[in-house]
Parts: C-alpha cells; sequence; structure tokens
C-alpha cells in the first residue's frame, strides 16, 4: 500500500511480509538502506502492529515532530518507531516493536519524496527479503490483540469506555493505539 502522507507531500509504503527468515536485522537494514537511497525504511515486528493504520499515524507524527524540531532522534525512519511504540527512549522502542532475528513476520515501512521512490523501495524490500508478501498479517486479529494492549497498557476499561457496540473492539483497540502514538507528541 502506498499512500501521501497528509500535508507533507511525502509518500508513505507500507506492506507485511510472513515466512520471513533475517539472521540479523541490522545487517539487512543497512543492505537495504544502501540499496534504496533517498529513502527512509524502517522494520516492525508485525505480531504488535494494530493495523497499517498504526504505523500511517506514527509515521505523520514522526514527520510532525521533524517538522516542527521535537524529534528525539536523527533519523525520521527511527523517530517513527519511537512513535509507533509510544516510547521516547530508542533502545525501548526497538526492544518492544522493531523487528527480531527470529520473528517471521515483519512490517515495512518506507518514506519518500515520491510515489515513485516508495514504490521501487518497496520492490527492492520485496525481492531481498526471504519471505513472502502478505499485507494481511498488518491487521489486528484476536490473537494480536493481548499483545498490543499489554504494549501499550491499555486496560480492559480504557478499552470498554470507548466501546460502544460489542464485536468492534478490534476497531476501538486500533484507534486506542493510534490515541496513544498521538499522545507521544504531547510529552515533549
Amino acid at each position: 500500500m502506498i499512500r501521501k502522507l497528509e500535508g507533507s507531500g511525502r509518500y508513505i509504503a507500507i506492506a507485511g511480509f510472513k515466512n520471513v527468515q533475517i539472521k540479523d536485522v541490522n545487517d539487512f537494514l543497512n543492505l537495504v538502506r544502501k540499496k534504496t537511497a533517498d529513502v527512509e525504511i524502517q522494520i516492525f515486528n508485525a505480531n504488535l502492529i494494530a493495523s497499517w493504520k498504526h504505523l500511517y499515524f506514527a509515521a505523520l507524527n514522526a514527520l510532525t515532530a521533524f517538522e516542527s524540531k521535537l524529534n528525539i532522534s536523527r533519523s525520521l525512519a527511527m523517530e517513527t518507531l519511537l512513535y509507533a511504540s509510544a516510547q521516547s527512549q530508542i533502545d525501548k522502542a526497538i526492544d518492544l516493536l522493531g523487528s527480531k532475528s527470529e520473528s517471521p513476520y515483519i512490517a515495512v515501512l518506507v518514506i519518500a519524496k515520491t510515489f515513485k521512490e516508495a514504490d521501487s523501495a518497496l520492490g527492492t524490500i520485496s525481492r531481498l527479503v526471504s519471505g513472502e508478501r502478505d499485507d494481511c498479517i498488518l491487521e489486528l486479529t484476536y490473537e494480536k490483540m493481548e499483545g498490543v494492549r499489554r504494549m501499550f497498557d491499555i486496560s480492559d476499561l480504557e478499552l470498554e469506555s470507548k466501546l460502544e457496540l460489542k464485536g468492534l473492539e478490534k476497531n476501538v483497540l486500533v484507534d486506542l493505539v493510534i490515541e496513544h502514538v498521538a499522545l507521544l507528541a504531547t510529552q515533549r
């Protein structure tokens, strides 16, 4: 999926991959970044991603932080990881939401200046990843809900206070994750 980021003039590509076998995440990221110059790339543990919206709004908040000079990290990709994990410490963000070598599911985010750059970078990543593209792993499933709630410290009370109809728990949890991502900006 490639979308234009509201108000920034940049494009974001978000993709999921399954059956991934990455021995060293840092080596893989360095290789990908070398082959896809002029774009920002971040890889996430897809088991804790609460839909593509989670990453979209994390990227939007990261760009806003850079534009406002409120960024913590020097890299837009790392700032996006900070927002996606709702953390202000890089090490903690990596521990919580960064991809691990043993994880067979990853989410990839690309931020580029043009649609063509985003599309090209996503194609390069698809060729370099040992797994298969499957954007369905980005969706919030009932299996992922408990891990996402734990990571963002979303209580039963917080979830129930927003829940108007039974069966919409996943939608409400996505909204709450996006709220937690946005709240990071108010803590700076």
